[in-house]
């Protein structure tokens, strides 16, 4: 399964953007993905989980209730809505998938190139 996020970009600080993770692979919808960022000079971090079924999510405490994950089986798809950007938020954003819900990038496989996300104060 190759995946390849898109939709990053210049924002400014209150702002939205969605991104998305499109994957190849018969497969996709029995995976978990997750979203992860690294920003700038700090190591990667988790961001959000989907189960298979998108009927399950998790996040990280840094972005709960203004991103939203969310997935469309039919297109292999997953999306990230970002919503009230902060400056907090820039990074590289990757997609990756797993076996299982969790945050432990260990456990994630198949990454994306990343898409660059910069929230201007």
């Amino acid at each position: 399964v190759q995946l390849v996020e898109s939709g990053g970009g210049l924002v400014q600080a209150g702002g939205s953007l969605r991104l998305s993770c499109a994957a190849s692979g018969r497969t996709f919808s029995k995976s978990v993905v997750g979203w992860f960022r690294m920003p700038p000079g700090k190591e990667r971090e988790f961001v959000a989980a989907i189960s298979g079924s998108g009927l399950i999510t998790y996040y990280a405490d840094s972005v709960k209730g203004r991103f939203t994950i969310s997935r469309d089986n039919g297109k292999n798809t997953v999306y990230l809505q970002m919503n009230s950007l902060e400056p907090e938020d820039t990074a590289v954003y990757y997609c990756a998938k797993a076996t299982s819900m969790n945050s432990d990038q260990a456990r994630y496989n198949d990454w994306g190139q990343g898409t660059r996300v910069t929230v201007s104060a």
